[in-house]
């Protein structure tokens, strides 16, 4: 009988999985499939990650920074974290349309307690950044129960049945329902909807994606060590 691998690391594993988990999908992905693609055992991986959830968990938290950092760099050098969250917010709702896979990973990261939790920690962050001078007096339990309210328009929007409306429709909804919770003057963010409509965000959605996996091959296992105990 063969020797399976017994040097498999906490960096491979999240390397196999981003490549399956947005190319043949997230819930078409068993932890059987990644421990055949890497031939080790399945306590090797249940090692690292107790179950399938924990691994999307950890995936979700590097690619909400990734997108992020990302979103950041093509709106205006950086200098505007508003324009730059609701590009975001296009884009993976462009990703979610277009790709029946990368539907799937974003819905099941809103989905699963635990990657939800994370990204509900990770938009508050930023909107403690973003919104903070709409709103005074707020504390962070605030921004939680806001986020709360913000992760069901997210999936709503990313949804996407057959009796949606278009995407520029939904899209501009969301945005603005976010907003309003936040208490963004209407005619600020209408501006920042015309610009991002006015973006191919439906190509940067796809390259994000594709970059993303990029990025994940290169990791290397001190860098993951530190996205994943990053706050």
């Amino acid at each position: 009988m063969a020797r399976r691998r017994i040097n498999t690391t906490k960096c491979d594993i999240i390397k196999v999985a981003t490549e399956k988990y947005l190319t043949e999908g997230y819930s078409a992905t068993t932890m059987k499939a990644i421990c055949d693609e890497l031939d080790i055992s399945t306590g090797n991986l249940t090692f690292y990650f107790p179950t399938k959830e924990h691994l999307l968990s950890l995936l979700i938290k590097m690619l909400c920074r990734f997108q992020w950092r990302k979103m950041r760099e093509l709106t205006e050098d950086g200098t505007t974290p508003m324009l730059a969250l609701c590009l975001e917010l296009a884009t993976v709702a462009a990703c979610c349309e277009e790709d029946a896979v990368a539907r799937d990973l974003f819905l099941s990261a809103y989905t699963h307690p635990l990657s939800l939790e994370i990204i509900r920690k990770n938009d508050c962050k930023r909107s403690m950044e973003v919104f903070s001078e709409y709103c005074e007096g707020w504390a962070l339990t605030n921004y939680m129960e806001a986020e709360t309210l913000v992760s069901g328009i997210e999936y709503t929007t990313f949804m996407n049945t057959e009796s949606s409306p278009s995407l520029d429709v939904r899209v501009s909804g969301a945005i603005g329902s976010i907003m309003m919770i936040y208490g963004v003057p209407e005619q600020r963010w209408r501006r920042k909807v015309q610009k991002v409509l006015a973006m191919d965000y439906r190509r940067i959605g796809r390259e994000t994606l594709s970059e993303f996996i990029t990025y994940t091959a290169t990791l290397t296992e001190e860098e993951l060590n530190s996205l994943a105990e990053a706050d």
